[in-house]
């Protein structure tokens, strides 16, 4: 189903719960009620639960949101070493240099094509992936340099292997969830909560005051969508992108 429908749907949902929850309470309030005799201390308490519910769901949506950049930064890490990889080599004899290009976007192909998707599907990274950059490793650390020009460029290439190294560790540990559950348990019941103080104000059953409760609610769905959208940053939504290693490795798009 796409996510634009479920969140349609679940704005929907939030909507009619609301509008059907206040006709039934209508029809079975007593008939001398007063909506307008709220105490002063529900409408208090009203306040500061609809503030202390925003402060949260803007801390929530800021933390997915950072989560999801930051899922960004490894992937663009990563390709910009594996860059400087196959691009510092170019000092070296040319089989070496050949077979050290060709494993790097041997490596890349799978990350942007197999990998990507397990990443996707599975929330993990794939261990033939750890192969082929272990190859990479193995083709930077073995070659013993033959020229002092060599030697000054050995170095520099084992520290842009470990710049790749980190960055593919950070994003295979920022493919899952991010929010705890027990996170999601407050969001869930704030929300319940601060929807429900809606109908401890005594709304009554006016097009306006309907409105404005169905609006409410379909808010706080749209706003806790959000949150679960951006917080598997590589399988929902608003995913990060496999297109810094395609920027730079054209080929790998084949």
């Amino acid at each position: 189903m796409p996510e634009w429908l479920v969140l349609t749907l679940a704005m929907l949902a939030a909507c009619a719960v609301v509008v059907i929850v206040t006709l039934l309470r209508h029809r079975t309030a007593p008939e001398d009620e007063d909506p307008s005799e709220t105490p002063d201390v529900i409408e208090y308490m009203t306040m500061w639960i609809g503030v202390v519910y925003a402060i949260v769901l803007g801390l929530a949506i800021a933390g997915v949101w950072e989560g999801r950049s930051a899922a960004q930064d490894h992937v663009q890490a990563e390709a910009v070493a594996l860059h400087e990889v196959s691009e510092r080599v170019r000092v070296y004899p040319a089989d070496i240099r050949d077979r050290i290009r060709a494993d790097v976007n041997t490596y890349v192909g799978h990350v942007v094509t197999t990998e990507w998707k397990t990443m996707a599907d599975d929330a993990r990274v794939t261990d033939r992936g750890a192969e082929l950059f272990q190859r990479i490793r193995e083709d930077v650390t073995d070659y013993k340099p033959r020229t002092d020009f060599e030697a000054q460029a050995y170095q520099p290439l084992l520290d842009q292997v470990t710049a790749a190294d980190q960055a593919r560790n950070a994003r295979a540990n920022s493919t899952g969830e991010t929010m705890p559950g027990v996170v999601w348990f407050g969001l869930i019941a704030g929300g319940l909560i601060t929807i429900g103080m809606i109908f401890a104000l005594q709304i009554r059953r006016t097009p306006r005051e309907l409105i404005l409760a169905g609006l409410f609610s379909a808010l706080i769905a749209f706003l806790l969508f959000l949150i679960w959208d951006f917080d598997a940053p590589y399988s929902r939504g608003v995913t990060a992108s496999a297109e810094p290693f395609l920027e730079l490795f054209p080929q790998a798009k084949g």
